[in-house]
């Protein structure tokens, strides 16, 4: 069985990534991109479905683990009766191959050591063909090459990769997994060592143009380092998460595959790289969207591949048992073809902060947006899948209308702040028809809160945007009425769900743990109302949510205490930045968006 999700640790090289455990596993690993097939699956199945273990062959008495500094290199420390080692574990930023490395480090005595390697292309349903090479193995397997070259004597037991040795203070042992395409496979010799202080001092560069400031810090930089982490190097798109089907309930079906690019994160990612001096990677990542979203407004996803594919047809691999049994597994994600208003909002909240935050302009930007806003005008009236994606029925779902009123509002503020030419007046009369619809069908007058859609009594914790987007000013009494319902009606121990989760809104069986982003979107708002130590307490407590090398999944249940969803969340970890900001700078994005 796999570790507990919030027992891994995130090694990546900016392509792809791996889930390092506590005990030495690493269970998830795609080659070459985020989206390929894993050749490390046993975090959906078993070590038969691909995993590489190293760890000491005796009782461990104690593990402790970290990152260097602010470095994605990982060290677990492993204490036995017999001594200390640790295994460092590294991807150095992608060249030509993509390198795993792994150095085993004695620290004291001479510890026993057992390594496992168990290779399956194609999420666990491939075995390849292993032969040896003069310092290692070659095994292929369709388009995939992977090579270890190896400091230890290798052995081959049905179909596993296997070594036994003992490791003494002051040695250091080395282990190098490269991919490349098999039609391209000439043999490669990797220098462990310098892999490994090239992957240190590029982190470190990168970290160090950090230019957050405040009490927070090491959070932030482990959050930041987490989102490059997650950063598709060539394009500049940004994954949800770097896994699948990790679930948002133990035994249930909410399993869903987020390695792929969402236009609901925008604006918060922009915000996030932007206040912490990331200007290179904001104005990546706005062309990445921009690039993406080219084309028939009408067809605009709510979200994209890593290069800007469009379809993402979904499957489900019946050879996998799920992470816990969690069934069924899925590839691919049939959301992209799903109608989502808010996305417009996003797209030109994001676009807006660009200009403002002083990032070149795109000549092509604002015919895109022109566009896409000409469509919006029709469009914004009808029913829609909501920002969660639900595959009940199509509703008229409050906070769609909100974003798009976000769109309208960030066209006019467009033309009236930086010059840009459009049919302003119209833009205004339609983000007034907006407005004034929201106020009057999406909000329940005699409970004194908005409600998840038109007609409905339902709560929804993405309301609490209404005054995060400057659809209305926090002291509003809507405001404050809204954010005491959610408080009082979709809080569990103290941490905020998504929603009451109910088969005929979004079509699936009930089940769910709280949303850490939107717990942090509560901070947000206790901050903005002025409850801002109530809005300190509660950020402090998502902190302490975070696992040991700082990361978090999508979602945390209290009652077990453990983390769920896919993992490392990218939306969980922008959400925290933001927070930081909002609570320890003047002008943080919440404040700032109130007067966008």
């Amino acid at each position: 069985m796999a570790s507990r999700i919030e027992d891994y640790a995130l090694i990546g090289d900016c392509h792809t990534a791996a889930l390092v455990a506590l005990n030495g596993s690493i269970d998830w690993l795609c080659f070459p991109r985020f989206d390929s097939g894993a050749c490390f699956a046993a975090l959906l199945g078993t070590e038969e479905h691909g995993c590489w273990s190293l760890s000491p062959a005796e009782k461990i008495r104690q593990i402790r683990r970290g990152y260097h500094d602010d470095t994605l290199v990982l060290e677990t420390e492993y204490e036995t009766a017999d001594g200390v080692v640790s295994v460092i574990d590294c991807m150095p930023p992608r060249s030509k191959e993509a390198d795993l490395v792994r150095i085993v480090a004695g620290k004291r005595g001479q510890v026993p050591m057992h390594m496992r390697l168990v290779l399956r292309p194609d999420y666990g349903s491939i075995i390849p063909w292993v032969r040896r090479t003069k310092n290692g193995i070659c095994a292929v397997a369709g388009p995939d090459t992977l090579t270890l070259q190896s400091d230890v004597k290798l052995r081959n037991e049905n179909f596993k990769t296997e070594a036994d040795f003992i490791i003494s203070a002051g040695q250091r042992l080395h282990f190098v997994l490269t991919w490349l395409p098999s039609h391209d496979a000439d043999g490669v010799t990797a220098d462990a060592e310098a892999l490994l202080a090239q992957a240190e001092q590029w982190w470190r560069e990168w970290s160090g143009r950090c230019t957050y400031r405040g009490p927070y810090r090491d959070n932030v930089v482990r959050s930041l380092v987490t989102l490059k982490a997650l950063t598709y190097a060539p394009t500049g798109g940004i994954v949800a998460a770097p896994t699948t089907s990790l679930p948002e309930w133990i035994g249930g079906v909410r399993n869903w595959d987020y390695r792929y690019c969402w236009v609901r994160d925008a604006t918060f990612t922009l915000y996030a790289l932007m206040l912490a001096g990331y200007t290179a990677e904001a104005a990546a990542w706005r062309d990445w969207l921009l690039r993406a979203v080219a084309g028939k407004p009408s067809q605009l996803n709510i979200m994209y591949g890593l290069a800007g594919e469009r379809r993402l047809p979904e499957m489900e691999l019946n050879w996998l048992p799920g992470y816990e049994g969690s069934a069924p597994v899925r590839i691919g994600n049939a959301a992209w073809e799903q109608f989502q208003l808010d996305v417009y909002g996003e797209l030109m909240d994001a676009m807006h902060l660009a200009r403002r935050g002083g990032l070149a302009p795109d000549e092509n930007a604002w015919r895109v947006e022109r566009a896409l806003v000409d469509h919006l005008e029709s469009a914004w009236s009808e029913p829609d899948n909501g920002i969660w994606e639900v595959r009940g029925p199509k509703r008229n779902f409050t906070h769609s209308k909100v974003m798009a009123w976000v769109a309208m509002d960030r066209m006019v503020k467009a033309v009236e702040n930086f010059g840009l030419e459009g049919p302003v007046e119209r833009w205004r009369g339609v983000r007034a028809k907006i407005h004034d619809e929201v106020c009057r069908h999406g909000f329940d007058r005699a409970r004194n809160t908005f409600v998840q859609y038109y007609g409905g009594t339902a709560l929804d914790a993405s309301l609490l945007m209404v005054a995060l987007v400057g659809f209305l000013p926090p002291g509003d009494p809507r405001i404050k009425g809204t954010v005491e319902a959610i408080e009082r009606d979709l809080m569990a121990d103290g941490f905020v769900l998504r929603y009451r989760t109910n088969p005929k809104v979004d079509g699936l069986p009930p089940g769910e743990a709280p949303f850490l982003a939107c717990s942090f979107w509560l901070a947000d708002n206790l901050a903005l109302m002025g409850r801002r130590e109530d809005a300190r307490l509660l950020f402090e407590r998502l902190l302490g949510l975070c696992n040991d090398v700082g990361l978090l999944a999508e979602e945390y249940d209290p009652a077990t205490k453990r983390h769920l969803g896919n993992f490392p969340q990218a939306f969980s970890h922008v959400a925290l930045i933001n927070t930081a900001s909002n609570l320890s700078q003047p002008q943080g994005p919440a404040k700032d968006r109130q007067q966008s």
